[in-house]
């Protein structure tokens, strides 16, 4: 069940504007992370908007609770395979339209969800891994271009984008712990960050470097180096903007205090 979005109305000199907090999260199974609190961090944090990756489940195979939260409208992608990929978006207001990517191949792996609101497109995706030896990285740049065109078609008609999620691209040195060790690593490939270097130069901003100009924020840390105790990480979760919402951030963070993933969830405020 659903109810109507309860909007936080800001007065700001005699008009009102709509501030809408947008949280996406790599969840690593969101089964996993239900078991460590995640619907209690998920009510305390009462975001307008949640996007989650890697949720590794179908909703017929969630409780009721997981699979369509009170308060919020679902939408989920599955990925064919059990147990693997898949994104969801839970929203406090109901969208004009859901529609996956589009390209069989990428839909099949439940990697892209866009929901049409009046004031934008959101788009959550949960980009491939290009795996040891680049194993994946021709999937992972079609994914990638694919990604840059939807994102080009949707600007070009009119309208503004937000595309959150976790890219599997930590794109500058500043973005990872270890940059001069994993230049040959899947995640910091040149053809990686070449590309990132081209969505950024056709007009999408990274929201986090509006911000925060500093090394050491990191949204993902390795299990098995305990690399999170050290903050030994990458950031590869985003959320990136086309240049005419960009006036439109008012803040953009890291909630790297949050734990039961071995990513953490990553912030952006928007002023409707």
């Amino acid at each position: 069940g659903s109810s109507p979005a309860p909007f936080r109305a800001v007065r700001t000199g005699g008009t009102f504007s709509f501030m809408k907090e947008v949280l996406s999260w790599n969840v690593n199974g969101i089964r996993a992370v239900a078991k460590k609190g995640f619907l209690e961090w998920f009510a305390a944090s009462n975001p307008d908007m949640l996007c989650l990756q890697e949720t590794k489940a179908h909703p017929d195979q969630l409780p009721a609770e997981l699979a369509n939260p009170s308060g919020y409208h679902a939408y989920w992608s599955s990925a064919q395979k059990k147990g693997y990929s898949g994104v969801a978006v839970f929203t406090r207001e109901e969208p004009v339209s859901v529609s996956l990517m589009g390209i069989d191949r990428f839909d099949a792996e439940g990697r892209v969800l866009q929901l049409e609101f009046p004031e934008f497109v959101l788009i959550t995706a949960y980009f491939p891994n290009s795996q040891d030896g680049g194993k994946r990285l021709d999937y992972k740049l079609d994914f990638c271009n694919a990604m840059l065109d939807l994102c080009n078609s949707i600007t070009r008609a009119g309208k503004n984008v937000l595309l959150c999620g976790d890219y599997n691209i930590s794109h500058k040195p500043i973005d990872l712990a270890r940059p001069k060790e994993n230049e040959n690593n899947a995640g910091y490939l040149p053809e990686e960050r070449a590309w990132m270097d081209r969505f950024v130069e056709e007009g999408y901003v990274d929201t986090f470097r509006m911000y925060t100009r500093e090394d050491g924020h990191y949204t993902w840390w390795s299990y098995i180096t305990r690399g999170r105790e050290r903050n030994v990480g990458w950031r590869l979760d985003y959320h990136c903007v086309d240049r005419e919402l960009k006036s439109r951030v008012k803040a953009a963070g890291i909630l790297s205090e949050v734990m039961g993933s071995d990513h953490c969830p990553v912030s952006v405020t928007l002023d409707l």
